[in-house]
């Protein structure tokens, strides 16, 4: 098959963090995620055909500090003591990688696996595709006495800043 050897990888990475407020807590999950020193630009739910996706903790690159990262992420806070802060990304795609992800978040691994299978159901349905299987990944941290955060993101590429 033409351009299967040729796929483009999408990673998928996950963190979970705390600090003194919410954004040190998702500062912390993205640095654990290893993509804390880029600018995130969100993206919506479509896998471009050709994609391979790759479960990967990445590290960070200090040569793309400050650059522009483009991905799809599912995000929870809590700051509530004892309460639960859970997220995940799940995908399926076709035979030549063109696919879909959805990305959910909720106080439990079990709601958010059941959200991703049911969503994707749901989007599958309205597609002509073929899709294969849901996978997906999940990650969470339980509040203790300060904010925390779980993310789970798909990077799919970085990129420089435009000169002016």
């Amino acid at each position: 098959m033409k351009g299967i050897a040729k796929r483009k990888k999408i990673y998928v990475t996950s963190g979970t963090g705390e600090g003194l407020t919410d954004i040190s807590a998702l500062d912390a999950a993205l640095m654990k995620a290893g993509i804390a020193n880029y600018n995130l630009i969100y993206l919506s739910s479509v896998i471009p055909e050709g994609s391979r996706i790759e479960i990967k903790k990445l590290k960070p690159k200090k040569a793309e500090y400050g650059k522009k990262l483009y991905v799809v992420i599912a995000r929870r806070d809590q700051d509530t003591s004892g309460e639960e802060a859970w997220a995940g990304l799940g995908w399926s795609q076709d035979r030549i990688g063109r696919g879909l992800f959805v990305e959910h978040k909720s106080e439990s691994k079990e709601a958010v696996i059941r959200l991703i299978r049911n969503s994707l159901k749901d989007m599958k349905k309205l597609r002509s595709y073929k899709y294969g299987r849901i996978n997906y990944s999940v990650t969470g941290i339980k509040c203790k006495n300060k904010p925390v955060c779980a993310v789970v993101v798909a990077v799919y590429q970085s990129e420089d800043f435009a000169q002016v």
